[in-house]
């Protein structure tokens, strides 16, 4: 038998993998179970998890779940991770984040349903800010009014921006399909992507302003 010496890195790290997915495989069988903490899915990339997300097209994703918050059309990765993570809890890390960079408390936070629980409606009314959705607690008898409607299809359409911020990520700038291998290669890759979304936004606000100035001046030199 040939000592393990012998192997290269790379594979002598797959080897430790292979064992360690064996292993998994065999307690799974033992113990008829389909589920398993950490399971591995890829030797080549052991980190990554499988995140059941129940969606239509995809009932289970593959890779790093992140959390993201935007601001005035500028997305912030607040939270990044391989395993999976109950979103709602990361709700007043972000608001906490938010006020290092800004200095203040934001006034209004926009979510979705699951990040109105009791604790973090709780933490933005300690701190004067307002979440977004209706109230705890039993519907009116007479159902919402029509300000409350309109409130929440507004609200609605303000929020859906970051849902579109995901999606501008994954058509034009590869976030749907992250091609390196390592997990702080992918890490460093996801991090990068927002950062030239924010780029490209900031230059779109730029040459907006730039445009707006000139057709000032011109309007002022023929009008003037």
């Amino acid at each position: 038998m040939q000592p393990l010496t012998l192997l290269s890195r790379k594979t002598y790290r797959d080897l430790l993998v292979i064992h360690e997915l064996y292993h998994q495989q065999l307690q799974m069988w033992s113990e008829r179970s389909h589920q398993m903490e950490d399971r591995i899915v890829s030797i080549h990339q052991p980190h990554i998890r499988p995140i059941v997300r129940g969606k239509a097209k995809a009932r289970v994703e593959f890779g790093a779940k992140i959390a993201v918050s935007m601001t005035n059309g500028y997305a912030f990765l607040d939270r990044l991770s391989w395993d999976n993570f109950n979103e709602s809890t990361t709700l007043i890390g972000v608001i906490e984040k938010y006020r290092e960079r800004m200095g203040t408390y934001p006034a209004v936070v926009q979510v979705d349903q699951i990040y109105r629980t009791r604790e973090n409606r709780s933490f933005c009314k300690q701190h004067g800010i307002w979440l977004s959705g209706p109230a705890l607690g039993r519907k009116p008898k007479n159902g919402p009014s029509s300000e409350d409607k309109q409130d929440v299809k507004q609200d609605t359409g303000e929020r859906n921006a970051i849902e579109g911020k995901f999606g501008e990520g994954k058509r034009k700038y590869g976030l749907g399909c992250i091609r390196a291998h390592l997990a702080k290669t992918s890490e460093s890759v996801i991090t990068l992507q927002l950062l030239v979304m924010n780029l490209e936004r900031r230059l779109r606000v730029l040459f907006c302003l730039i445009f707006a100035m000139l057709s000032r001046r011109r309007l002022a030199l023929k009008f003037g």
